[in-house]
């Protein structure tokens, strides 16, 4: 079983969307896990999960979308989309990511 985590915090308005985004492609995909929500408090907490910003969604302790930083914090995180940066990956985007990492 797949462990997928969505890391969030509670003023960040987008992550609920990429939970409902998340929900329908485990489901439409029939992907074998329990989706986790991890809620950032603080900026130690922040530091040491490696939070990318809210929301950021790991797969088996990966992040989808990783990034270089010396720095964590509680901010909101954006996405490139075929429709411009958005606040939340699209299904199309999260389906590609997480099959590819499902399928290695």
């Amino acid at each position: 079983m797949n462990n997928i985590e969505l890391l969030y915090f509670d003023d960040c308005p987008s992550w609920k969307s990429a939970l409902e985004n998340l929900k329908k492609v485990v489901e439409n995909e029939k992907i074998s896990t329990e989706i986790r929500l991890v809620k950032i408090v603080d900026p130690e907490q922040a530091q040491r999960e490696h939070f990318l910003g809210s929301p950021s969604i790991r797969v088996n302790g990966s992040d989808l979308w990783p990034e270089k930083r010396e720095n964590y914090t509680l901010s909101c995180r954006v996405y490139k989309t075929p429709t411009g940066m958005k606040g939340s990956p699209t299904i199309e985007m999260l389906k590609k990511e997480l099959i590819s990492v499902i399928a290695k």
